[in-house]
C-alpha cells in the first residue's frame, strides 16, 4: 500500500468513527426526548379524557319533616253552647289550667255560660296586665281576690260532677281564644247584691246574671 492511499484510509476511518458517535448521541438524545415526553402525554390524556357513567346517576332529595299532627282541633261552631258540646275537655290540666278552671267551677258553675266564660277572662286579663301576679295560680291564690280561696288552698273539686267536665271546657276555650267573650278587657267583677267601694271608681263591662265586670 502506498502512503498517500494509507492516509486516505486513516481519514475515513476517522470520519466513519465520529458520524457514528454523533448518530450514538442523537439517538440518545431522541430517546430521553421520547422517554421525557410520554408521561406528559398520558398526562394529559388522562386529564382530557371524559369518563363516562354507564348507569344512571339519581341525587336523593333531601327528606322533609313531617308536618306535626295537630291535636283536637277547635271545631266551628255558631254559638258558645254548640262550641262546648263539640270541643273535647283536657283529660290532664297543667297546674296553671288546673287553677282557670278552678277559679270557673267555684266561682260561676251556677252562671250561664257566657257568664262563666267572663269569669276565665278576668283570671287571663290579670295574668297578662302589669298590675297582677303573672300567671294563673298567682292571680287566683293572690290573698283577698277570690273568696272561695280560704288560708291559700282551693276547696275540693267534684272531679266526676259535669260541672267540673264543663269548666275545664270553658278554661280551654278561654285559655286559646276560641270564643270572643262579653267581658272584654276586665279586670275586676262582683255580685250585683254587693257594692263595693272599688265599684265607682272603674269602667263597666257587663252584666251577666248575677256578676258585673269592670276594667
Amino acid at each position: 500500500m502506498s502512503r498517500k492511499t494509507s492516509h486516505f484510509t486513516l481519514v475515513a476511518v476517522a470520519a466513519s468513527m465520529v458520524i457514528t458517535a454523533v448518530s450514538a448521541e442523537l439517538s440518545g438524545a431522541n430517546a430521553q426526548a421520547s422517554e421525557a415526553s410520554q408521561p406528559i402525554e398520558q398526562a394529559l390524556v388522562e386529564e382530557t379524557v371524559p369518563v363516562f357513567v354507564a348507569e344512571e346517576v339519581v341525587q336523593p332529595l333531601p327528606e322533609t319533616e313531617a308536618a306535626p299532627a295537630q291535636e283536637d282541633s277547635a271545631p266551628e261552631a255558631n254559638s258558645l253552647r254548640d262550641l262546648i258540646s263539640e270541643i273535647s275537655a283536657p283529660q290532664e290540666l297543667s297546674r296553671q289550667m288546673e287553677c282557670l278552671a278552678g277559679a270557673i267551677y267555684f266561682e260561676s258553675r251556677g252562671e250561664p255560660l257566657n257568664g262563666q266564660l267572663a269569669v276565665a277572662q278576668v283570671v287571663i286579663n290579670r295574668a297578662e296586665s302589669n298590675v297582677f301576679p303573672s300567671d294563673y295560680c298567682g292571680v287566683v291564690y293572690q290573698r283577698a281576690q277570690f273568696s272561695f280561696v280560704k288560708n291559700g288552698t282551693m276547696p275540693r273539686i267534684k272531679r266526676g260532677s259535669s260541672a267540673w267536665k264543663q269548666a275545664k271546657k270553658i278554661a280551654r276555650i278561654a285559655h286559646e281564644g276560641l270564643w270572643e267573650s262579653e267581658a272584654q278587657d276586665s279586670l275586676y267583677f262582683h255580685a250585683n247584691y254587693v257594692k263595693p267601694r272599688w265599684s265607682y271608681r272603674k269602667q263597666p263591662r257587663a252584666t251577666i246574671k248575677t256578676h258585673i265586670f269592670y276594667r
